[in-house]
């Protein structure tokens, strides 16, 4: 070993010796907090704010989405001292929205599998667990719908969102064949089948497909059958012991899921935020431009509009929308004030942290 490198790894010896003191005092400081508030509390606008000043002052060469894992997994472990949190999404184990939660909470968190988007609301409803994630919409493949009409009978306010980068593979059980060899049958979500379905055009065409309620039971379905394959992510292939056949087989290259965190409380604003309402408007010619122009007149960006088929009558919708800024914000309350004089029906689903 070269006197140059052995003095290069002292001095990482040395700086990790440094970030070892300083996270544990970060850590012995959240105690004193969450002793101050009997517990540690997860403040999503609170853990935003830290993330986005930390990728701010970032002077490199760490890319910002790094200094958001590495933080938030601090952020992850510090919270777990006292109590880690329960997140429930759409199980089984290995799924995207397992990948989503993550994302968002870290590793240090009690994850709860659930069969359905609609268990997934209930066990948060029943305190069963502190918070859920739900996926809302794809940019292949559109809305969640369920997602969406869950919102709109439910209590519980969106908190929080995330955007995960989905990257699909074609996984089968080790011993089943070499590649692609011998698949005859492919298990996966709806929708990733839908994301994937030019790719399998191309270098599956005639193999049967069976779709799954998760990518992550189509993971444990392929596990069970040597001449099965699943596409699901990365996740899946390491719960269920698959191997990788093929990565990144989606068909737009920039698929991506936004996923919504659902819990019981309103989340205060952190400085950059998204405000998400579901409304009606009255049956009659205009109603909906009646219904945004206050926006506009109080400049609010509008991010979403998507219609849903209400329950209370054919050919009658509601209409889910994303505004710029947090629904505490003045000029806000004040396009709300108008809007709701123009429309038979307003809930404000949750005003949150836009995704870092």
């Amino acid at each position: 070993m070269s006197d140059e490198l052995l003095s290069l790894r002292n001095q990482i010896d040395a700086v990790d010796d440094q970030v070892l003191l300083l996270l544990n005092q970060r850590a012995r400081l959240a105690q004193t907090i969450g002793h101050l508030k009997n517990g540690i509390v997860y403040k999503p606008e609170r853990e935003a704010q830290v993330v986005r000043r930390m990728q701010t002052d970032n002077p490199g060469p760490l890319p910002a989405e790094s200094i958001s894992v590495l933080y938030k997994e601090i952020m992850s472990a510090c919270r777990a001292l006292e109590e880690p949190l329960t997140i429930a999404y759409l199980g089984p184990q290995g799924t995207f929205s397992e990948a989503a939660a993550v994302k968002h909470f870290g590793h240090a968190t009690q994850g709860m599998a659930c069969a359905s988007i609609d268990d997934v609301f209930r066990a948060v409803e029943r305190g069963e667990a502190h918070y859920g994630i739900a996926p809302v919409e794809n940019s292949t493949e559109g809305a969640v719908n369920r997602t969406l009409d869950l919102l709109l009978s439910s209590p519980l306010k969106i908190c929080g969102e995330v955007m995960l980068r989905v990257r699909q593979c074609l996984m089968r059980v080790r011993g089943g064949g070499e590649g692609m060899d011998g698949i005859e049958v492919i298990y996966s979500h709806a929708q990733s089948l839908g994301q994937c379905h030019e790719w399998l055009s191309q270098n599956l065409r005639g193999v049967k497909t069976i779709e799954a309620t998760s990518n992550g039971e189509a993971a444990r379905l392929a596990a069970e059958n040597p001449d099965a394959a699943a596409i699901a992510g990365e996740i899946a292939a390491e719960r269920y012991g698959l191997y990788i056949v093929a990565h990144d087989i989606e068909d737009e290259a920039n698929n991506t899921t936004r996923f919504l965190v659902l819990g019981r409380e309103q989340t205060a604003p952190s400085g950059r935020d998204k405000t998400s309402l579901v409304l009606s408007a009255h049956n009659r010619p205009g109603a909906l431009l009646e219904l945004l122009a206050p926006l506009a007149s109080h400049n609010i960006g509008l991010s979403k509009l998507e219609s849903r088929p209400a329950r209370n009558g054919a050919w009658e919708y509601v209409f889910y929308v994303d505004i710029d800024g947090h629904n505490d914000q003045p000029n806000i309350q004040s396009a709300l004030s108008e809007v709701e004089q123009h429309c038979s029906f307003l809930k404000i689903l949750g005003a949150y942290p836009v995704a870092v």
